[in-house]
C-alpha cells in the first residue's frame, strides 16, 4: 500500500478551526472532511456535539450510537437521532454501504477490538473518519521516561485506574494498522498541543513526536 502523499493532506481547516472557538478543533476538522448532505453515522457520539455541528454546518442526515445512557439521553434531548449501542458488538448488525461516512471521534482507544471496529466502519460506510489522541506525543514520552508513571495530559486526563482508554496508539501505529487493513488514507491532519495543524511538509516522525492528536479520512480500496 502506498503511503499518503503530503499533497493529499488537508490543512485547509485551520482558519475555520480557529473561528469556531466554542467548538473542539478536532470536531471542526472532522466536519470539514464530510461532504454536505451526506448520510453519517457517529459511533460513540457522546453528548452529540459533533452530530449537532454536522447538522448545522454540513446539513447531513446524521445518526449516532452511544454506549452511555446519559449520553443517549442528552442527545435525544437535543433532538438528535441516537440509540444506545456498543461499537465492539453492534456495528456487525449494520448492512453494507448504509452510510456515506462513519465517524469514530476520540473513541478508537476505548474499543476492545480497534481493527475489527475499523473494518466494520469501512464496510458500513464509503468513508471513515477517525480521530484519536497520539500516545507518541513528546509530553507522553517524557512523563514515562522521567516521571515513571502513566501519562496524564490535557487530552489524556484520566489516571491509569479509571481511564476508559484501553488501546492507546501513536500516529505511527495507526498508519501501520491502515496499511495492514488495506485502506486508503485520503486526508490526515495532526494537531499540536495548541490545536493548530502541524506544517504540511513535516515528515511522519515529526507528526508522531509533536502531534497531540490526529484526524484521518479513510476509504476502501476498490
Amino acid at each position: 500500500m502506498s503511503t499518503l502523499s503530503r499533497t493529499d493532506i488537508d490543512v485547509a481547516a485551520n482558519g475555520s478551526a480557529r473561528a469556531a472557538s466554542s467548538t473542539r478543533v478536532d470536531l471542526v476538522l472532522v466536519a470539514e472532511m464530510v461532504e454536505r448532505g451526506a448520510k453519517v453515522l457517529d459511533v460513540g457520539c457522546g453528548d452529540g456535539e459533533l452530530l449537532r455541528l454536522l447538522s448545522e454546518s454540513r446539513d447531513v442526515d446524521g445518526r449516532g450510537i452511544e454506549l452511555s445512557r446519559e449520553g443517549v439521553n442528552e442527545c435525544v434531548a437535543k433532538g438528535l437521532a441516537v440509540i444506545q449501542g456498543d461499537a465492539d458488538t453492534d456495528l456487525v448488525n449494520y448492512p453494507d454501504d448504509a452510510f456515506d461516512y462513519v465517524i469514530l471521534s476520540q473513541t478508537l482507544q476505548a474499543t476492545r477490538h480497534p481493527r475489527i471496529v475499523l473494518e466494520h466502519m469501512l464496510r458500513i460506510g464509503r468513508h471513515a473518519v477517525v480521530s484519536f489522541p497520539n500516545f507518541g506525543h513528546w509530553q507522553v514520552r517524557l512523563q514515562l521516561l522521567f516521571a515513571g508513571h502513566m501519562p496524564r495530559t490535557d487530552i489524556l486526563p484520566f489516571s491509569w485506574y479509571d481511564t476508559p482508554n484501553i488501546h492507546h496508539c501513536t500516529i505511527k501505529d495507526f498508519r501501520q494498522l491502515c496499511m495492514e487493513v488495506g485502506v486508503r488514507m485520503e486526508k490526515a491532519v495532526a494537531l499540536n498541543a495548541w490545536g493548530s495543524p502541524l506544517r504540511l511538509n513535516a515528515p511522519w516522525w515529526f507528526w508522531n513526536l509533536f502531534g497531540e492528536q490526529a484526524v484521518f479520512l479513510l476509504s476502501r480500496r476498490d
